[in-house]
């Protein structure tokens, strides 16, 4: 299809689903059980986990939100959509963004989870991010007219980048990234143009340097440790639970050791290149790992793996993939493996994927076949403090997270398309900054039934982990 034709088919959706339609939300009267949606969730997940879930996501409405993407993605199948599709993040919330390592050995920002990915109507992950930044400024205590400037600036940077990218050549809005220089550069003038404090500016600094730290080493240095004589990943329960405390003495390592070099096997021929480091490195062990807010309750092992010798380690995270929340509502996976759904999704969203991202189908200590994808535990990863966070800098991780998921949708959808719906004015961003600060107030009642669940015994919940 040429590109005026492309243009055409998003100014047509344009007149079928006006951006005002995209205004504020309302719960209809047959509106989901948000509690019952969670209980349901729980059904699969490892039954002695759940209650951290729960406790986790009780710490505020901002969890609690993290933790809500089935729930979200039942009120927006109810939402109107222009019609035009894209791959999905699934979960575009504030907290799935941050810094990590390139292929190429570069930082970038860009999405780092996409365990929900699916195609889908594109507005359903700005609504989602949009509507994250609004809870995290009540959260913060930020006042009215920050918050509106905050969830406003979402939707711009969005708009914006979008347009940039329907306007550029096919490559550069292939290749298009936000790097960690550019990034700084961004810090560097909002300070000048006094947007920014010297805190800030030392705090963006820091991360940057945190993040450079994260890697198999330092995970090596706080996971693994000597046990007569071999690496082993160290007991942290319930936390981090080693294999052999989680299945009958009938497990041997040389059982476990021939098992997973059969695995290893099988995964790497799911990775980009099978001229792979992978091959040179031998399994050492594994470990259970509680990952996450709206993860936890999820199979995800840690995998020990040594190089040349016992100072030369990888550490794998396998991590159980489901079926996409928004597959009920968007139709079902192309790909029968939900592993290879999650890296297709992550390969075409992300600027550039880890290396050692792949997918598997394993059967597991009980019995039953699951699927999972495998990526590095840690590599350059860094994120934003939501502790932390004051109102400028919010504003301009808004900007960040906007263009970004912008990068990734213009990718993984028609960019010329969304761009001629988009426009060149506000009307879209008032419109998701209004839905945002309704859904704020949805989730703030959702947050209150699931505590009061949980303060009735409906919901069995374990603090503090």
């Amino acid at each position: 299809m040429s590109f005026e034709l492309r243009a055409e088919t998003g100014k047509n959706a344009r007149i079928a689903v006006p951006r005002a339609a995209h205004a504020g939300w309302s719960a209809s009267p047959d509106r989901a059980d948000p509690v019952a949606l969670l209980e349901e969730q729980a059904g699969t997940r490892v039954p002695e986990l759940v209650p951290i879930r729960y406790g986790r996501m009780m710490v505020s409405p901002l969890t609690f939100y993290r933790g809500a993407a089935l729930i979200m993605a039942s009120d927006l199948s109810h939402t109107p959509n222009s019609g035009i599709t894209v791959q999905l993040c699934g979960d575009a919330h504030l907290s799935n963004f941050g810094l990590f390592a390139s292929a190429e050995r570069s930082m970038i920002f860009d999405i780092n989870d996409f365990d929900e990915t699916l195609p889908g109507p594109w507005e359903w992950d700005v609504k989602r991010l949009a509507a994250s930044f609004e809870i995290t400024s009540r959260y913060r205590g930020f006042s009215d007219a920050d918050r509106t400037a905050i969830t406003l600036e979402v939707t711009r940077a969005y708009r914006e980048q979008m347009r940039k990218s329907a306007e550029s050549g096919v490559m550069k809005a292939w290749y298009d990234r936000l790097d960690v220089s550019q990034l700084e550069g961004w810090v560097r003038s909002a300070r000048q143009a006094k947007e920014a404090s010297k805190k800030q500016v030392k705090r963006t600094t820091d991360v940057v340097a945190k993040a450079r730290t994260k890697d198999s080493m330092t995970a090596f240095s706080k996971l693994v440790g000597l046990v007569d004589g071999h690496l082993r990943i160290l007991a942290s329960a319930p936390l981090i639970v080693p294999i052999e405390d989680l299945v009958d003495d009938t497990h041997t390592r040389e059982v476990d050791e021939e098992a997973m070099k059969a695995l290893i096997a099988a995964y790497q021929t799911t990775l980009i290149s099978q001229n792979h480091p992978i091959r040179e490195y031998s399994y050492r062990h594994m470990a259970r790992k509680v990952v996450g807010v709206g993860s936890v309750g999820t199979r995800a092992w840690i995998l020990l793996f040594q190089g040349r010798n016992q100072q030369d380690p990888l550490i794998l995270q396998a991590k159980e993939a489901n079926e996409s929340v928004l597959a009920r509502f968007v139709g079902a996976s192309a790909y029968e493996n939900q592993g290879e759904r999650v890296v297709r999704g992550q390969r075409l969203m992300q600027s550039s994927s880890d290396i050692f991202l792949g997918w598997q189908r394993v059967t597991g200590i009980d019995g039953a076949e699951r699927d999972f994808y495998v990526r590095q535990l840690h590599d350059w990863k860094g994120s934003v403090d939501v502790e932390t966070l004051r109102a400028s800098g919010a504003k301009l991780y808004a900007k960040m997270c906007g263009e970004t998921l912008a990068r990734a949708h213009a990718r993984a959808g028609d960019r010329v398309a969304i761009a001629a719906y988009l426009g060149a004015s506000d009307r879209f961003d008032q419109a998701i900054a209004a839905f945002a600060t309704d859904y704020a107030d949805q989730n703030q009642r959702d947050y209150d039934a699931f505590v009061a669940a949980v303060e009735s015994g409906r919901l069995y919940a374990t603090p503090g982990l």
